[in-house]
């Protein structure tokens, strides 16, 4: 019988969405997606088809009113509509993109109730972030209470990492409350490790930097598929320069905030989250594509461009002793995978590696732009979380009986 999965990533106020229809003994493949936005703001839901078709756009006039869930609403439309999508085809479950899952959590987990209060005790770890990802899946509990939903993390690839990687340098208590890098990205990472071996047998077992550089940005050293160091921490302020979040930064500075600017917690975090980054360099915008127009022109574009280069070079180059050498670069995410001037310039800035980059393979985003006689193989590999989150729903609700077929999870 066919079966539909129904994968969630839940931004501060937007939800993207992508359905899954898989026949038996096929591939699963996409049938739809598209996203609601503007939650707190004119709630809007549009759907396309795999063809791009639009299937539905439907807009509210005004959000929730005030204490009201504003998740509740648009999520009954979009389950009322892929309910009414999918006809007889049954739902089996909704995955869900869960920005931290502490400590605890290493692997995709069933909600209940209980894990739900368990992920919400988190949200100190992630004020931001995590009350987005737990949104719909509170209005989904309250709506069918018996949909199956997978909480997938963005932490849980990065358990692998060495309790030297994780640790802070700062007193035990610290680390008893939490306080410890974590990183994220994970399931980009997961998904990126997942195909090494198809594509690449050399890199999947070896020594692999996979960056992700989306608006969002950071760097995951692999050893056999393995993350063993990664660029963001303790929250996704560390690391890389990203769109409007500042990376890696002097503490000293938050004490000069707070001291000589009289900025308290909610001040300095409106800076470090949006006003930072390759907004805050050049003034003008948080998106490469736009700074790559203005660059010609614009010292503070191109200097903010410069920067972002100069930082991933930088913290690639911290990776590789971790590593004990490096085999292959992959980029990924949407800098990563359509800028072919920012692979260009890290590249020209580690030929010292033996990183030799092909010029035309680079500018037609193929999936191999190094030359033949690169020391280290360069890859463009377009990443898809969602389809991650499909494969953990999947396997954690249609475990596999002895004859190698699937039996569907009671609800």
């Amino acid at each position: 019988m066919a079966t539909a999965i129904l994968a969630l990533n839940a931004g501060s106020s937007s939800v993207k969405f992508t359905l899954f229809h898989q026949e038996p003994g096929t591939e699963a493949r996409r049938i739809a997606h598209g996203q609601l936005e503007g939650l707190h703001t004119h709630p809007h839901f549009r759907a396309t088809g795999a063809d791009g078709a639009v299937l539905v756009d439907q807009t509210w006039p005004e959000p929730a009113p005030e204490g009201e869930d504003p998740h509740h609403g648009p999520v009954a439309s979009l389950l009322d509509w892929v309910t009414s999508h999918l006809g007889d085809v049954p739902l089996l479950g909704v995955g869900h993109r869960v920005v931290h899952g502490g400590a605890e959590y290493a692997a995709p987990i069933r909600i209940t109730p209980e894990t739900l209060a368990r992920l919400d005790a988190l949200t100190p770890l992630a004020p931001l972030h995590q009350p987005a990802s737990l949104g719909p899946i509170r209005a989904l509990l309250a709506l069918r209470p018996g949909l199956p939903q997978i909480a997938c993390f963005d932490t849980a690839f990065h358990h692998t990492l060495p309790a030297t990687a994780t640790r802070l340098p700062l007193p035990a208590s610290y680390d008893a409350k939490g306080v410890r890098r974590y990183g994220f990205h994970g399931l980009s990472y997961e998904y990126i490790a997942s195909t090494l071996p198809g594509l690449s047998p050399r890199l999947a077992a070896g020594r692999t930097i996979v960056a992700h550089l989306g608006n969002g940005a950071s760097l995951c050293a692999m050893a056999a598929g393995r993350s063993i160091e990664t660029t963001m921490g303790f929250s996704v302020l560390d690391g890389l320069v990203m769109g409007t979040r500042c990376g890696q930064i002097d503490p000293g500075v938050l004490l000069y905030m707070m001291r000589a600017e009289g900025l308290d917690a909610a001040g300095i975090e409106k800076v470090l989250y949006h006003q930072a980054g390759l907004l805050g360099l050049s003034g003008v915008s948080s998106d490469v594509r736009d700074l790559q127009d203005r660059a010609a022109g614009d010292a503070a574009a191109r200097e903010a461009l410069e920067m972002f280069t100069y930082r991933l070079v930088q913290q690639i180059g911290g990776m590789i002793p971790v590593l004990g050498g490096l085999d292959g670069l992959v980029f990924t995410a949407g800098i990563g995978e359509h800028d072919a001037a920012i692979r260009q310039a890290a590249c020209a800035r580690l030929s010292w590696l033996g990183v030799r980059l092909d010029p035309a393979a680079n500018d037609a985003h193929a999936a191999v732009i190094s030359t033949p006689d690169s020391a280290v193989e360069v890859r463009v590999i377009p990443t898809d979380e969602e389809s991650m989150i499909r494969r953990h729903v999947a396997a954690s609700l249609m475990p596999a009986r002895p004859d190698g077929g699937i039996v569907p999870a009671r609800a």
